[in-house]
């Protein structure tokens, strides 16, 4: 008994992994400002790659830049987190069905 939980426990975190692997594939957007602050970020919420228009790096519009770079992330963040909980939640089931 103690030796099937432990197979199952090995086997649970060796899907964590592959899921992690998978979700370093994923890539996902979120951008603000009419798509002038694009941001890109991995399924494990990775910042990949971020690209501002050149109207926003005038000195005078400091202050929207940092706010549109917030929301940009903030949304691409949130949609990461989506992709996270979507692949742990079969990652979570597939353990709790050999373990029941």
């Amino acid at each position: 008994m103690l030796g099937d939980l432990f197979g199952k426990l090995q086997e649970a975190q060796q899907k964590m992994q592959e899921s992690k692997q998978k979700l370093a594939d994923v890539i996902v957007d979120g951008e603000a400002g009419n798509g002038t602050v694009k941001v890109s970020v991995t399924g494990n919420r990775e910042v990949k790659t971020l690209s501002i228009d050149t109207q926003l790096l005038a000195p005078d519009r400091k202050e929207e830049l940092e706010d549109l770079l917030i929301t940009a992330l903030n949304r691409a963040l949130k949609s990461a987190e989506q992709s996270w909980e979507v692949e742990m939640k079969g990652v979570a089931g597939g353990m709790l069905g050999g373990l029941v």
